[in-house]
């Protein structure tokens, strides 16, 4: 029991000790450039290779969390960052990086990019070893319409009848990092999408496919903790939809964390803000013992 006790102790203050890293200025400004594989083809979708990047971080030893990115731009536009840069202050804790490129909607409508995200996730367990990866320690991150995807690549269970056949093979999602992503996409359900660009994406599909390709519909005690950020004076996405979002996990016994932004708008929040908003992120996710500082 003591030894039990011991090495619990042990993990938090390692999870502790590598968020602090991440969130340390001098840390964050002067982390090591990961190894960059780009334009890694993982799936072939639609008469198209959907690519990825992989950073992977070589400062700390043995296998590394994984930070799956998912970018925003409303299901039809958008691409994944040109760089790492942007994730320093995960690096600086730890993290590997993939980003990933899916099916826009004019290239295939609902639930394709769902499908190219799981996909994505299967992608990470497949090739750990090649990576350096640890498949149990998988965050899926993402922003807007990303946030959404986020959430539905974490919290499909499964079975479900999403997945493609040949990327069942899912990593264990240790949490998910949603950024003011949309939570309800039928408009009549609380803090819903109401915008063109969810019927551009869900098409002449069946109306039940509103429902399916929300996160609302898969929320459940044994799913992943969730880490939810949004600018309570966003125009885009409903600051509510992020509040029904927590709603729904606390009443399903979730762990979860929400970090409003007060006079925050769709993300670009101030460098400071953004800085405390990683700060929090990587705290929650060292309480979940995500992180090790093993350097």
């Amino acid at each position: 029991m003591i030894a039990r006790t011991l090495a619990a102790a042990l993990l938090l203050s390692a999870g502790s000790a590598a968020a602090q890293a991440g969130s340390d200025p001098d840390a964050v400004a002067q982390v090591a450039a990961p190894t960059a594989t780009k334009e890694v083809v993982y799936l072939q979708a639609s008469g198209q290779d959907l690519h990825l990047d992989v950073y992977r971080n070589t400062a700390f030893a043995g296998p590394r969390p994984v930070l799956v990115y998912i970018h925003g731009g409303a299901w039809w536009k958008g691409q994944r960052p040109a760089s790492w840069e942007g994730f320093r202050s995960y690096l600086a804790a730890g993290f590997s990086v993939v980003t990933v490129q899916y099916r826009l909607s004019d290239t295939a409508r609902a639930p394709a990019a769902v499908q190219d995200v799981r996909c994505a996730l299967s992608w990470v367990k497949a090739n750990a070893g090649t990576y350096g990866f640890n498949a149990d320690k998988v965050v899926p991150y993402g922003t807007s319409a990303g946030g959404h995807l986020a959430l539905m690549a974490g919290m499909l269970p499964h079975g479900n009848d999403i997945d493609l056949p040949a990327c069942r093979d899912q990593p264990k999602v240790a949490a998910i990092l949603d950024f003011y992503g949309p939570y309800h996409l039928r408009p009549a359900d609380p803090g819903a999408f109401k915008s063109p660009s969810t019927a551009r994406w869900i098409g002449d599909g069946p109306d039940a496919l509103w429902t399916t390709m929300s996160p609302a519909a898969y929320v459940r005690k044994n799913q992943p903790p969730v880490f939810i950020v949004h600018g309570d004076a966003d125009p885009t996405v409903p600051f509510e939809a992020s509040t029904t979002l927590k709603a729904d996990l606390d009443k399903a016994g979730v762990t979860n964390r929400f970090h409003p932004v007060a006079g925050g708008v769709h993300g670009k929040f101030p460098k400071e803000e953004q800085a405390k908003v990683e700060r929090d992120a990587l705290q929650f996710l060292g309480s979940l013992g995500v992180l090790s500082d093993r350097r």
